[in-house]
């Protein structure tokens, strides 16, 4: 069956290599990502998926926090950022920071998430301040914190070397670096979208820097707006190249974007075709690359599920509160709980494996039945899922489902 799906898809010389465990060219991505048959490519990049990981997917109970939201850059894709002068700017004090982290002390979590804009007017001590006080309140958790655009204003604000930088906050409680910033390595589209950004070549140095010092990263890419194929590919070779230099990536997140309250919201975005293609051909292309995440939030919890057959082996986690692609007055309360993490990952037929930001196990759930199918027939659960397989129509659905906030 799979070896007719593969010969009608013209890829069987892709399929030799990779049962043969070769690596893939620059060409075979860009055959991966114009190739028509979608469920021929998710059965290549599930192969590779499973060598590596077997029926595993990652989660992590983790919270995000945005210091600020007042940014320079002016990104014509974002619809986070507020400038200078905006009223609706903000800035999270230390105070603010404890706060918001004792809001959820009673949740057990293993992993904080923080990123903000690039905000000028914030000292260096500021940045080492709210470390320190994350870590006063969650002294046991993994902070990731900071993309490399950011390190880059802290560098500049601090009049220090990046690896100083780095050192320095690597001791005030650091663990890991998320991966946004990258967007699209490509000259073109930099200049056309975020041209006040750092560009492609500064964001790889940072991270090299940030390898050499001992803290890890992820990955990501945003894709669905202008980008093309070529650069698409360009920026997976480019991240493998740094992978084979440093070993320093922890994960690559494909990112969905979403077009609302930014811009060029006149653009379609991505659909969910494109999501479940994005993940399977950075499977197939980061052969060094230990993770591939699709990121719920941005992918819908749908196409998460899916995704999960198509090279993904992480979908990240409770996150509790998100900004980043939300209205913050009107939707920033994006959760899930516990219980709905193991049903979405164990009703696709997969092993729930709960970690930490360096993916290091938390715990192995022993049971893989969903919760949901312990109720009878029609029923709702304690967290409010749908029994009798309501979502397994939605998993069948997330393949051609656009990626929108409306669906998540």
């Amino acid at each position: 069956m799979f070896e007719a799906l593969i010969a009608a898809a013209g890829l069987e010389d892709i399929h030799k290599k990779v049962e043969a465990g070769e690596r893939l060219s620059a060409d075979d991505g860009r055959r991966l990502y114009r190739n028509g048959n979608l469920p021929a490519i998710g059965y290549l990049a599930n192969l590779v998926r499973e060598r590596m990981h077997g029926d595993r997917v990652y989660f992590v109970r983790n919270q995000h926090l945005n210091y600020t939201n007042i940014c320079n850059k002016s990104c014509l894709f974002c619809s986070f950022y507020a400038l200078p002068k905006d009223p609706e700017g903000y800035v999270l004090s230390p105070d603010d920071i404890r706060a918001r982290m004792e809001t959820y002390a009673d949740i057990p979590i293993s992993e904080i998430h923080m990123v903000g804009g690039v905000n000028p007017k914030l000292p260096y001590a500021y940045y080492m301040d709210i470390v320190r006080a994350i870590k006063e309140v969650r002294p046991g958790v993994s902070l990731k914190a900071y993309t490399m655009i950011e390190l880059e204003q802290i560098r500049r604000i601090g009049k220090k070397s990046m690896a100083e930088t780095l050192l320095d906050l690597k001791e005030a409680g650091v663990d890991a670096l998320p991966g946004g910033g990258a967007e699209v390595f490509s000259e073109r589209v930099h200049e056309e979208l975020f041209q006040a950004k750092s560009d492609s070549d500064k964001w790889l140095e940072t991270a090299r820097v940030a390898h050499e010092v001992g803290l890890p990263s992820n990955a990501t890419m945003l894709y669905g707006h202008v980008e093309q194929t070529e650069e698409k590919v360009y920026h997976l070779m480019k991240l493998r190249e740094l992978q084979d230099e440093t070993n320093g990536l922890l994960a690559f997140i494909p990112l969905s974007w979403h077009p609302e309250r930014t811009a060029i919201e006149h653009l379609p975005g991505p659909t969910g075709q494109m999501d479940l293609r994005e993940i399977a051909v950075a499977r197939l292309m980061l052969d060094n690359v230990p993770h591939i995440k699709s990121f719920w939030i941005m992918n819908t919890p749908a196409v998460t599920q899916v995704s999960l057959w198509y090279g993904a082996d992480d979908m990240d986690g409770s996150v509790l509160e998100y900004e980043i692609t939300r209205n913050p007055v009107t939707d920033r309360i994006q959760a899930l709980t516990h219980t709905q993490m193991l049903d979405m990952i164990s009703e696709s037929g997969r092993q729930p494996v709960e970690r930490d930001a360096l993916y290091h196990i938390v715990d192995q759930p022993e049971t893989i039945r969903p919760a949901y199918m312990e109720t009878s027939a029609g029923a709702t659960t304690a967290n409010g899922t749908k029994a009798a397989g309501a979502r397994t129509d939605a998993v069948a659905a997330g393949a051609t489902t656009a990626a929108t906030p409306s669906q998540e």
